[in-house]
């Protein structure tokens, strides 16, 4: 079963790189962040025709994710619950389109889009570490449930010095300031496996690079999209790795896909 996590940073803007990755890696499971449409744009007829069916939870112009899972290969879904239950940072918020969890075949699924939380430090920071409790509150709920579950997707937080390509660079962003880290640190104390890290222990392994100052091409890059196993899925984990070519692909996320293959 491989379960994979691609921010693809705008479904529509990215939709022929977005087909083009499902049909070449036929990913049993793909987690999208930042689709950045309504729920009523989401062009599931796409996903339908190469055989993969969805569910959604959208947000105008920002955030978004979506689960989609292989029909053709005999995967289902069902939705057990979208939202964590937080408004957004300033008073009188909605509270932004950032979680979604399924059950596909017997795996609990929880795709989430972590707040970024620059400027920091202001009230972007603060929602980004309560919206990290409130995740942590779900997670062990999910935990308390003994159902192999599989939490992913793109959680803003660098969470070692050799997880990014400078430290100097980035040691003023939200992405890793210590609190970050930290709240990072405690869902992997809860008995949680960072399945990229295990097999990466030395670190290296990047999954995002800016569009800006030839990030990419200069491979200055860190990563952020992360894949945790309760210890039911980290018993079966057969592999993991990094779509890298996907990032120098023509009108490419600035994101790639990070992806895991568990034993049936």
């Amino acid at each position: 079963m491989k379960i994979a996590t691609f921010n693809i940073n705008g479904i529509k803007a990215r939709g022929p790189r977005l087909i083009e990755w499902l049909e070449e890696t036929r990913p049993a499971v793909a987690c999208l962040q930042e689709i950045k449409t309504q729920d009523e744009g989401f062009p599931a007829g796409d996903f339908e025709a190469i055989g993969y069916s969805a569910i959604w939870h959208g947000q105008k112009s920002f955030n978004g994710v979506a689960i989609l899972v292989d029909t053709r290969a005999g995967y289902t879904l069902t939705e057990v619950q979208r939202g964590l239950g937080i408004p957004g940072p300033n008073e009188g918020d909605e509270e932004q389109a950032r979680y979604l969890e399924a059950d596909v075949n017997g795996v609990r699924i929880a795709c989430l889009y972590l707040p970024n939380g620059n400027p920091h430090p202001g009230p972007k920071f603060t929602y980004k570490l309560a919206w990290m409790a409130r995740l942590r509150e779900r997670m062990a709920a999910i935990w308390a449930e003994e159902v192999p579950a599989v939490v992913l997707g793109d959680f803003n937080v660098i969470p070692h010095d050799d997880d990014v390509w400078s430290v100097k660079a980035m040691q003023d962003d939200a992405l890793m300031q210590p609190e970050s880290r930290a709240a990072y640190a405690r869902l992997l104390a809860d008995g949680w496996t960072d399945a990229i890290r295990t097999h990466n222990p030395r670190g290296g392994v990047w999954t995002y690079w800016d569009y800006q100052a030839g990030a990419w091409q200069r491979d200055h890059g860190f990563r952020i999209d992360h894949i945790l196993l309760s210890p039911e899925c980290a018993d079966r984990l057969e592999s993991c790795g990094v779509d890298k070519a996907y990032r120098g692909r023509e009108k490419a996320s600035d994101h790639t896909p990070v992806w895991v293959r568990l034993k049936a």
